[in-house]
């Protein structure tokens, strides 16, 4: 049973993730870089700033002190944005306790090492804590785990034993986890997900409608699938939660931020200014440079990725990229 969580991280998916620990009654304390949003916390119970409008369970607390929130945790829950996990914990890792169970909550592959976030936790966390980490993905808006609405996710990890912990420290009414020994699998599906859904944003902000939303969704789960064979996922993975569920969610939900960029990017808008209005990490518009390296590196085609890539760094008209994936050579749908 987990008696002491530390959540490394106060944003939504922190924030909604930590407040379900602490209704279960778990002594929850949530690291926030930022003192104003620890103090909003700790004094309202309320996160304004990233999930504004869903009270906090008052027994949940949070500190701007790496050290505080670590002490004495046995589940520690990494879920900063993807670009500055090894960073953070690298730092966490210096005052976590020794037994402590690690899940990660983050999606995204680092642009430099291509790394998704298992390797990363590697490289910075003991051998001892980083070999149980488990990875936790699925079909889960951060706003609707804190309204309580009905949520199924995966846990994956290559230690089952962890798993089945992990499983038990998040299992809820409303809340449903599923283990899995995928870790890859979960992984990719949480990552490159978000780089499809910029795509589907294109393609709603373009006007363009249901046929359009289905076939892009459809062969964006190819492409997934392809890089999942070529790095060795397991294909009923990404048939599942963690694959084909997340892809749906943040293709098509209203609070997807991947979808809202590129909804807004079909609509002409700059991509500067698209991100300069957001509070949030949409973490697919750097995942998709990583995507396409990845895919380079493993000689896997992944149009979709490589079309969002040169919408995002190469200055692409979006309706010249839908255009030019319509315009491909024709070929049979199962290939490669």
């Amino acid at each position: 049973m987990t008696a002491r969580a530390a959540v490394i991280g106060a944003g939504s998916w922190g924030t909604a993730l930590a407040n379900l620990l602490a209704a279960k009654g778990t002594q929850t304390t949530v690291w926030s870089y930022e003192h104003d949003v620890a103090d909003d916390i700790n004094r309202l119970h309320e996160n304004r700033k990233y999930l504004d409008g869903i009270a906090l369970d008052p027994g949940l607390r949070a500190t701007p002190d790496m050290a505080e929130a670590l002490r004495g945790a046995d589940l520690v829950l990494s879920v900063s944005p993807s670009h500055v996990v090894r960073q953070v914990m690298a730092q966490a890792a210096e005052h976590m306790p020794p037994d402590a169970l690690v899940v990660s909550a983050s999606k995204g592959i680092e642009n430099e090492s291509l790394k998704t976030m298992d390797a990363v936790l590697a490289d910075v966390l003991p051998p001892s804590i980083s070999r149980t980490a488990c990875f936790l993905s699925g079909p889960s808006f951060a706003r609707e785990v804190g309204l309580r609405f009905p949520t199924a996710v995966t846990m994956a990890s290559e230690d089952q034993d962890a798993a089945v912990r992990a499983q038990a420290a998040f299992q809820t009414p409303y809340f449903r986890v599923y283990t899995s020994h995928d870790v890859r699998g979960v992984e990719l599906g949480g990552s490159v997900k978000n780089v499809i859904a910029i795509a589907a944003g294109v393609v709603e902000g373009l006007g363009f409608g249901y046929n359009t939303q289905a076939a892009l969704i459809t062969r964006g789960l190819a492409e997934i699938m392809r890089l999942g064979a070529a790095l060795g996922a397991d294909p009923r993975t990404l048939a599942g939660l963690a694959g084909i569920g997340d892809l749906i969610l943040t293709c098509t939900g209203g609070l997807s931020r991947n979808r809202t960029v590129g909804v807004e990017l079909g609509k002409g808008r700059p991509l500067d200014e698209v991100l300069g209005g957001m509070v949030m990490v949409a973490e697919g518009v750097r995942t998709a440079r990583s995507a396409r390296d990845l895919a380079h590196r493993t000689g896997v085609e992944m149009p979709i990725v490589e079309a969002v890539y040169a919408l995002l760094y190469d200055g692409l008209n979006a309706r010249d990229a839908i255009e030019q994936l319509m315009l491909r050579e024709p070929k049979p749908e199962q290939w490669g």
